[in-house]
């Protein structure tokens, strides 16, 4: 059953972020972790177990707080648009310019033993 777990957590530091993110993703069935930095919350969407992802975290060094459990909300209906009419565009020219122009570098793979120029050698 999918859920939706909100958690306390302090997330000063990007350093500290990052490992927490990493731990909290390595639970099983989680499908979608959002941090609110302002809030200091984290919700975790998914079939992972809340436990675990207080243990993961704990394991991080963080003091966690469990806000709350339960169903994910609903994602919002959007009406129905009403079909518009297609009004006759002027034609454009066909060729569309690149605003920006791509280069392509070519990849060399060399092994340490083909290059050029070694750096060291023990002999």
């Amino acid at each position: 059953m999918v859920k939706k777990t909100v958690l306390k957590v302090d997330l000063s530091g990007e350093k500290g972020r990052k490992k927490l993110l990493k731990a909290i993703s390595g639970v099983q069935g989680v499908d979608k972790i959002e941090m609110d930095a302002a809030k200091g919350t984290i919700s975790v969407t998914g079939d992972a177990d809340p436990y675990d992802i207080i243990v993961r975290t704990r394991k991080v060094g963080k003091f966690v707080e469990l806000v709350s459990v339960g169903p994910p909300p609903a994602p919002p209906k959007e009406p129905q648009k009403k079909p518009e009419e297609k009004k006759a565009e002027p034609k454009k020219d066909d060729k569309k310019t690149d605003p920006k122009p791509q280069f392509h570098y070519p990849v060399v793979y060399t092994d340490r033993y083909n290059e050029p120029n070694v750096g060291c050698s023990i002999m």
